[in-house]
């Protein structure tokens, strides 16, 4: 039988060892969690070396040619580069400020609501455009916006010209169209998280804050919002990092040739450079995705750093 170690003796060795003398179970459970992160996401960052090959499926990754920073600089050069760039630094800016905002205002609304049973109720219908598949919200936008569509003759009443508004390629139709989308999809299930902070308030202070006089308005911005601001710039952060790598699904689904001045985003560009003739450019492609990598990186340090400078706040 083999000879029990003391405690005593782990703690001496290193608190790492005592800790998993006291907890192996959990370890033990932590297992699987560790090889699908190896398996399924380590591993395959091997394939970056594409960005910097000629890669050829039939050749490998040790045999394609090696061609440096040529897929970068034909990424780079390429015509409707700085288009699709700044349609995705738009896109980004208007997800980042109106888009980040709205779960928040909505989780807000939602706390002041004094029924449960419709406060529930609103809650859970907000949750269900997050399970309805891309394609087919993209197929009732286009068919709500086209010419005859029922949103374009409400606008005419308001004096709006009828047309076609995803075959519109001035600035900013296209760019609101696809915000608008991405709120109404997502601004429930993105108030999870801020509808949790909240619940977390003290009742006490609120209670406080109205026997003093304090209106619902007034306990919201001086309590609510305080009380929840570590969870909103954690997800603020998050979003930041994020924001690049902006629009793919979507935006495929709903520009054309005529919008592309205005959709094209640096994910649809390369899609369409790298796949979009007879032969797949697989190393163009990873060069694309390593770039946008970078910057999201580059983005979530920064925004991470600033937040816990100015707001004593970060996510690590």
């Amino acid at each position: 039988m083999a000879k029990r170690v003391p405690v005593n003796q782990i703690r001496e060795k290193g608190s790492w060892r005592l800790d998993f003398y006291q907890n192996w179970q959990i370890y033990l459970m932590f297992i699987p969690v560790v090889l699908f992160e190896i398996v399924l996401h380590y591993i395959p960052m091997f394939g970056i070396v594409m960005a910097f090959e000629d890669f050829s499926v039939s050749k490998g990754y040790f045999r394609s040619p090696w061609v440096g920073f040529g897929n970068f600089v034909e990424l780079f050069t390429g015509e409707q580069f700085p288009v699709a760039l700044r349609n995705t630094i738009c896109i980004a800016l208007l997800k980042g400020t109106i888009g980040f905002l709205a779960p928040v205002a909505f989780a807000v609304l939602l706390s002041l609501l004094r029924s449960k049973r419709y406060k529930r109720t609103v809650q859970t219908m907000s949750y269900l455009p997050n399970f309805v598949a891309s394609v087919v919200v993209a197929s009732l936008l286009i068919e709500f916006l086209g010419k005859d569509g029922p949103l374009t003759l409400l606008l005419v009443l308001f004096g709006a010209e009828n047309q076609n508004w995803l075959a519109n390629n001035q600035i900013p139709v296209f760019w609101v169209i696809y915000l608008f989308m991405g709120i109404w999809q997502s601004i429930g299930w993105g108030s999870i998280m801020y509808v949790a902070s909240i619940s977390t308030v003290s009742g006490d202070l609120q209670e406080a804050a109205a026997l003093d006089g304090a209106t619902r308005l007034q306990r919201m911005f001086r309590i609510t919002l305080p009380c929840i601001k570590p969870m909103i710039m954690m997800m603020l952060v998050l979003n930041i990092g994020l924001s690049f790598s902006t629009g793919f699904d979507n935006i495929l689904l709903l520009y054309m040739p005529s919008t592309y001045g205005v959709s094209d985003t640096i994910y649809t560009y390369t899609y369409r450079m790298a796949f979009g003739g007879g032969n797949a450019n697989y190393s163009l492609s990873s060069a694309s995705g390593l770039f946008q990598s970078i910057v999201g990186t580059v983005l979530l340090i920064g925004s991470n750093a600033l937040s816990k400078k100015f707001t004593d706040s970060s996510l690590f």
